[in-house]
């Protein structure tokens, strides 16, 4: 289990599983020749990306960010579209921390897209229930709204059974939240409507997980944005905003998704300076 410490604050990278998903979606107009020199696809066009929780401490609480693909909700059919061959063990990746899904207070949620959502609930005989019942979850009123009632396009996405069992766990924000007086969740949209950002800082140290607007560290440059965004332009000036001020403040940045890299710095000239390999 990986794992990177700031200041006095620790994060570890629980086992969440992996998707494999077209490359060329995950990097929307730009072109392969030049993508794939940064991150490799196998011979379907598909890039690995984890989708691995991160977990931390903090005034006695213990918190995930985002939750992992789940175990068991997958059709065959779906498996396969969405190159999911390692399905999420965070029973496992807790147990080593001493801890079990009961234990977690506070799950942060960038956003309720299938590969960020389908952790929260368990499949049951009867259904669903949650996968940590004694937790806040906080998410964005916008993305809240829009998981429960989704288009024609995001309904491919929003699925019903990663909501209805949590929703009595679920708190809202409008624009930003301060979360233990410590770190904030900030929506910025673009990657979807209610996308939000969380940043933080621990003696000085500043974190930032900016979630599906970086969702690898191939995708740095603020043009290089994702066809699944429904509002790209949204994603670029949000991007290039966040990017400009979190490297100008040597912080780190935390991912989710990337299959190289659990954490990095970037310097001013976008070289990375410090790194938690995975």
């Amino acid at each position: 289990m990986e794992r990177l410490k700031i200041g006095e604050q620790t994060f570890y990278w629980l086992n969440g599983g992996v998707t494999h998903l077209d490359g060329g979606a995950m990097f929307g107009v730009v072109p392969k020749p030049l993508w794939s020199k940064k991150y490799p696809a196998n011979e379907r066009n598909q890039i690995e990306l984890r989708t691995d929780p991160i977990f931390f401490q903090l005034n006695g609480k213990n918190i995930l960010i985002e939750s992992g693909i789940g175990n068991g909700k997958f059709t065959e059919k779906q498996r396969r579209n969405y190159g999911v061959n390692e399905e999420a063990d965070i029973e496992e990746s807790l147990k080593t921390l001493g801890l079990s899904r009961n234990d977690i207070d506070i799950v942060c949620m960038t956003h309720l897209h299938f590969d960020h959502a389908c952790g929260l609930t368990i499949p049951t005989d009867d259904g669903f229930e949650s996968a940590f019942p004694n937790a806040i979850i906080y998410t964005s009123q916008i993305e809240w709204d829009e998981m429960r009632n989704p288009n024609m396009r995001s309904r491919n996405t929003y699925w019903s059974e990663n909501w209805e069992a949590i929703q009595h766990q679920v708190q809202t924000f409008q624009h930003e939240i301060m979360i233990e007086n410590a770190f904030q969740m900030v929506h910025t949209g673009g990657h979807s409507n209610g996308h939000a950002i969380i940043t933080g800082e621990c003696n000085g140290e500043k974190w930032v997980h900016m979630a599906d607007l970086l969702p690898t560290h191939a995708h740095l440059n603020p043009l290089w944005v994702m066809a699944y965004d429904d509002y790209p332009m949204n994603s670029i000036f949000q991007k290039k905003k966040w990017l400009d001020e979190m490297m100008q403040s040597e912080a780190w940045f935390l991912f989710y998704h990337d299959a190289f890299y659990r954490a990095l710095k970037w310097d001013k000239d976008g070289n990375i300076c410090a790194e938690v390999k995975r």
